[in-house]
């Protein structure tokens, strides 16, 4: 999709629809009273008539027969000075009204934010505008994409043009990011299998001179010692892949930030093996590789000038004759020997060789994003994001860029009374801690592998997709991780 920010006459701006806020006393904005002479009152006579209704973000789409637009969709604000929370209603709820047009012009940005400039205004209606455009056809026979093509944002002014051309920017990186991730964790296993992932990450590659992408293959990873990851691998017929896309956009010679996605394309659990019931939703265990592999596209398109390392570790998690056994015990790359108790909790088995090899790249920050537990659902449901980390201030700001976009996350422990739950009678730690407290010890067992260097783990377990009729990949932590990785540059 084409967006622009311009500063725009509503009385001439050509658009198939132009949206508008109304408060809850029926007050249009500046552009509204500008289209509303135009149409001879027609607007607010329907607004006193009760048409738009008075829930917040209930919409009115009216046809114009005078004026520039072809039609005008009013959404409800309670007041003209709202809150964030409230403004991304409005916004989401607009966007999703003209997805079905070939072009649509936003003045949202004519409201008033509770403790937000015109740049972050901009960069929520982008986002919201990007996000509703997507849908997932590739396995259709008959596909129809929704149709909107050209979304414009309004300016008041000139003087707010820098920022509301900068907020657009970034809306406009954060979707792109987060339908790539959408688009990757929707494919079915049989089609995004670790090969698949490894081929989509060289053609990115191809196309951006700043990125390099390196795949180790399973000879290479058993050569290194990855023997946690190979635990994992071993029961597929699909080979596995540890994928490294490094983006060399920023200062010759500064600290990359790493980021690393669980990739497991498919899981059964293994020998450990999983209820039938909507399992197919195991597709999604690869959501934190798709949604690092959603940042990489968004940071390489928009050329950022920042140094990024993007590392997925791909692997599908069977059961057959190879597959391991609980009770079985292997060597991760640090040399730590992990006893597997329940080979369902095969992600902390693949990141904990992956964590390890991202200390390679010297990294700056290492965060690694993982649909992790099930009890992070339970604990946080699907509104939050669980947030660990070892350094306060990289939680903190971590937490900032959640609360920017939208796309938040919560604080959870990391102490030591945790770690106790992780001993082993048989080997230096085992890979699960008990019922209690689940989300917990899985991100303590990995921090035991991240100690050279500051580090964050999100589970997105709750996060990364939505079941039901809704049924499909949230792109989530696109917008958080972009937010965060831009306002280190």
């Amino acid at each position: 999709m084409q967006f622009t920010a311009k500063v725009t006459d509503i009385s001439k701006q050509r658009t198939a629809c132009a949206i508008l806020a109304v408060d809850a006393k029926n007050k249009l904005t500046d552009s509204g009273n500008a289209i509303d002479k135009v149409t001879s009152g027609v607007i607010g006579k329907l607004l006193k008539r009760g048409d738009l209704g008075s829930t917040t973000a209930s919409t009115l789409l009216i046809p114009m027969l005078e004026g520039s637009a072809d039609r005008v969709l009013l959404v409800r604000a309670s007041k003209s000075n709202v809150t964030q929370t409230e403004f991304r209603k409005l916004a989401s709820a607009s966007a999703k009204a003209v997805a079905g047009f070939k072009d649509a012009t936003s003045y949202l940005t004519e409201l008033s934010v509770i403790e937000a400039d015109a740049e972050w205004q901009a960069q929520q209606v982008t986002l919201a505008a990007g996000l509703s455009s997507y849908k997932f056809t590739r396995c259709l026979s008959d596909a129809k994409p929704f149709p909107l093509a050209k979304f414009t944002v309004h300016a008041a002014d000139k003087k707010l043009l820098k920022a509301v051309q900068k907020g657009v920017e970034l809306g406009n990186a954060q979707a792109l990011g987060s339908n790539t991730a959408r688009e990757l964790g929707n494919l079915p296993g049989n089609i995004c299998t670790p090969s698949y992932l490894a081929s989509e990450a060289k053609a990115l590659a191809k196309k951006h001179a700043k990125l390099t992408t390196t795949v180790l293959d399973n000879k290479k990873m058993e050569s290194m010692g990855m023997g946690a990851f190979m635990s994992v691998a071993k029961g597929s017929d699909e080979p596995a892949a540890m994928i490294a896309m490094n983006y060399k956009g920023g200062k010759t010679g500064a600290k990359p930030i790493v980021l690393v996605g669980k990739g497991i394309t498919f899981d059964t659990g293994g020998i450990s093996l999983k209820p039938g019931m909507a399992m197919d939703e195991m597709k999604f265990d690869m959501c934190g590789a798709a949604s690092v592999f959603g940042v990489m596209h968004a940071l390489v398109e928009m050329q950022a000038p920042v140094n990024v390392v993007c590392i997925i570790a791909a692997a599908e998690n069977m059961p057959s004759g190879r597959a391991s056994k609980p009770g079985d015990i292997v060597t991760s790359m640090a040399g730590k020997t992990i006893e597997i108790l329940n080979t369902d909790a095969e992600g902390r088995l693949v990141l904990c060789d992956a964590l390890t090899y991202a200390g390679k790249f010297k990294p700056s920050v290492v965060i690694d994003v993982a649909t992790l537990t099930g009890a992070c659902v339970i604990a946080l449901g699907n509104h939050a994001t669980g947030l660990y980390a070892n350094q306060d201030k990289l939680a903190q700001e971590l937490l900032a860029a959640g609360e920017t976009t939208g796309d938040r996350a919560w604080q959870m422990p990391l102490w030591d009374e945790y770690h106790t739950a992780l001993k082993s009678n048989f080997a230096d730690l085992q890979n699960i801690g008990g019922r209690e407290a689940g989300s917990v010890t899985a991100a303590c067992f990995l921090s035991q592998f991240a100690t050279e260097y500051n580090w964050a783990h999100l589970d997105i377990a709750g996060s990364a997709w939505n079941s039901g009729a809704a049924k499909g990949a949230t792109g989530r932590p696109v917008p958080l991780l972009l937010q965060y990785i831009l306002n280190k540059k």
